[in-house]
């Protein structure tokens, strides 16, 4: 009863803190709004209505739709075109925030057409952002990166780069919800740059909070923590309510992916514990809410889940365009039934799950949406290359005209000498230029190869993720509900863990494989992040098994290897250590790597049981790792005797 109460008193205390920080903040809108109101300079006094109700739109929105409609009016009496476009772009993020989709649609068009009809580029940039972001809600992801690309090139072409965070910002978005988290996290990061650089504090927040997001989704769930603490001191330094609520909730998610379920959970329900007067973001409360539930099936509480995912369909009801967002939702409600052993509607949750993601990410929605980001791409190369063509020709003109200028002085007699070098200096210049040009086309074509190339990896790396990851998956969540939902025999639950760990490590090498095709290039620094993450969860399995992993600090990080070599070397080190641990009985396995010349030396030794070269024959592990060996155009040497142990070394040219 003691607890309990302290709780309620804790509680009321955080809520009222809240409502406070809300209070102060609108009482300095307030304020603000009367000295706009008193304000007799037309234009900044609409611009001060807009900035006003900016800040309503977030803490108060029946003041924020006040100021809006105001300001509108006033803009509408004094014909001031540019206020209007910018007070109906703002009526329109209103709209979307509180969950008024179409409407939001309608007021970003609004604004859109009135900007485009009085040259206002500035406020037609962050209209064509809006529509992207209304698309990407809407979960047409290839109109939404489509605007997203526009809005960029526009701020760049007008060198507005404080307005590039947003677009950039908002692509990195894309790339997150299609599940290419490194591709997400550059762009991510490049934003928050634009908006450090320009003190731009409540977009940081977002931008710490994507970047979190990716950070967990690529393995690095510390970093992910600390960046969400970050973005969260300065939510609250910001009162800025919606970007707090939502780094809570995938606090909660790193907290769970770190193995803590339980605050987790403690996290997951501060995310939904709002104030009563917080209307805003409420269709987003799918992800806090299916969150909760996956948590209370971890720790065997499905009748719970159930009660936080009904309300998630609620939601759905109430903003069908979420639907394909909060897919989501089905598969967690799917384990929920299995555990229950509700199979019938697991099973149609499931079915629903897999047909929602097959609409997302269509092989031709990927295509378009790659072929958007060459089309970018390409056209950002050749305004490059105009730029260059014009330098040359005005370096070109003004050698020319200091020739002009120093000849000139030169008597009668020297003319023809004159007109001879000027034909011999306008040649060479010409065939300069010539050569530039060729230089240049070349370069083209190779970008557009890469480009190619880089599609085509995209593509195939997309399709083993989507498809064979997401069923790889749902057969080890499924094999864990037989476990665990019903008693089986001993042999079968033996047989049943066994296919578990088959497609656990089946997983992890299509992960691996996934992460070479991703990449045109692995760094010597990513193949050793990689093997030592290796070595890392075989430690973890193989316990009375001393590892040791040395690397020689000569080497040094400008070693490059193509996607394929690197993938070779990676796994003749996996193969060479699986062998030790399964069929060795070693106590200690040791890898060393260390520069020897021209090559990369790399050494597994592990003391175990050994055996005759000459006698047994060998597995398709070896024979596997000689060819890996040979494609490497490596030295392989493989020494082993009876209770002797095993010395597998590796010289591998190497070009810095």
């Amino acid at each position: 009863m003691l607890k309990l109460k302290h709780f309620l008193i804790g509680l009321l205390c955080f809520v009222c803190g809240v409502k406070i920080q809300a209070q102060n903040k609108n009482n300095s809108l307030d304020s603000f709004l009367i000295v706009a109101r008193q304000t007799k300079n037309d234009s900044s006094q609409i611009r001060m209505y807009n900035k006003i109700a900016f800040g309503y739109i977030f803490n108060d929105t029946k003041k924020a739709i006040a100021v809006i409609k105001e300001g509108k009016q006033l803009a509408n009496d004094v014909g001031f075109n540019f206020g209007l476009a910018e007070l109906t772009n703002t009526q329109g993020v209103f709209m979307d925030v509180t969950g008024k989709s179409d409407s939001a649609k309608y007021y970003f068009e609004k604004a859109l057409d009135l900007s485009r009809k009085h040259s206002f580029k500035y406020i037609e940039s962050m209209c064509v952002n809006n529509l992207g972001m209304f698309n990407w809600n809407t979960g047409d992801f290839e109109s939404a990166l489509a605007y997203f690309f526009q809005a960029l090139k526009m701020n760049e072409d007008a060198n507005n780069e404080k307005s590039t965070g947003i677009a950039l910002n908002n692509i990195g978005l894309i790339y997150q919800d299609m599940n290419l988290s490194e591709k997400a996290l550059a762009y991510h990061q490049k934003a928050l740059k634009v908006r450090e650089k320009y003190n731009l504090e409540n977009e940081q927040i977002a931008s710490l909070n994507n970047i979190g997001i990716n950070f967990k989704d690529l393995g690095r769930v510390d970093e992910a923590i600390a960046i969400y603490k970050r973005g969260l001191d300065l939510a609250k330094r910001k009162n800025n309510l919606i970007e707090r609520f939502k780094l809570l909730d995938n606090l909660a998610n790193a907290y769970y992916k770190k193995g803590d379920a339980n605050l987790a959970l403690e996290t997951c329900l501060k995310a939904l514990d709002k104030p009563l007067d917080f209307d805003a973001e409420e269709k987003r409360e799918w992800s806090s809410l299916n969150n909760i539930a996956t948590l209370y099936n971890e720790i065997g509480k499905p009748k719970m889940a159930l009660v936080y995912l009904n309300k998630g369909f609620n939601l759905i009801k109430k903003y069908p365009e979420i639907q394909l967002a909060a897919s989501n939702l089905y598969l967690t409600r799917a384990e929920s039934n299995y555990m229950l052993r509700n199979f019938k509607q697991a099973r149609k949750d499931k079915k629903k799950f897999v047909v929602l993601k097959d609409s997302i990410f269509s092989e031709s929605n990927a295509k378009a949406i790659a072929a958007l980001e060459i089309k970018y791409e390409t056209e950002k190369k050749e305004k490059e290359i105009l730029v260059q063509r014009t330098e040359l020709a005005e370096q070109n003109l003004i050698i020319q005209k200091k020739n002009f200028q120093l000849y000139g002085l030169i008597a009668l007699v020297l003319v023809l000498g004159f007109l001879g070098y000027l034909f011999y200096n306008q040649q060479k210049l010409k065939n300069i230029q010539l050569q530039k040009e060729t230089e240049l086309k070349d370069a083209l074509m190779k970008i557009e190869t890469q480009n190619r190339l880089q599609e085509q990896r995209l593509r195939i790396s997309r399709d083993l993720h989507d498809n064979i990851g997401a069923q790889l998956t749902f057969i080890i969540s499924s094999i864990d509900n037989l476990k665990y939902g019903f008693t089986l025999p001993k042999e079968l639950q033996t047989r049943l863990e066994s296919i578990n760990q088959f497609t656990s490590g089946t997983t992890y090498e299509l992960r691996d494989t996934i992460w070479a095709m991703n990449k045109s290039e692995i760094t010597f620094e990513d193949l050793q992040t990689r093997i030592s993450n290796f070595i890392d969860k075989a430690k973890i399995s193989s316990e009375g098994i001393q590892f040791n992993f040395k690397v020689d600090k000569s080497l040094s990080e400008e070693i490059v290897f193509t996607s394929v070599q690197g993938m070779n070397v990676y796994r003749i080190i996996q193969e060479s250590i699986n062998n030790s641990i399964k069929y060795a009985s070693a106590k200690h396995i040791k890898v060393d790597i260390t520069k020897q010349n021209k090559t990369l030396a790399i050494k597994i030794v592990d003391n175990g049981k050994g055996f005759n070269t000459k006698e047994v024959e060998l597995r398709n592990g070896i024979n596997n790792m000689k060819k890996r060996a040979m494609d490497l155009n490596a030295e392989f040497q493989l020494n082993s005797k009876e209770n002797s142990g095993t010395t597998i070394q590796l010289q591998i040219p190497i070009h810095m």
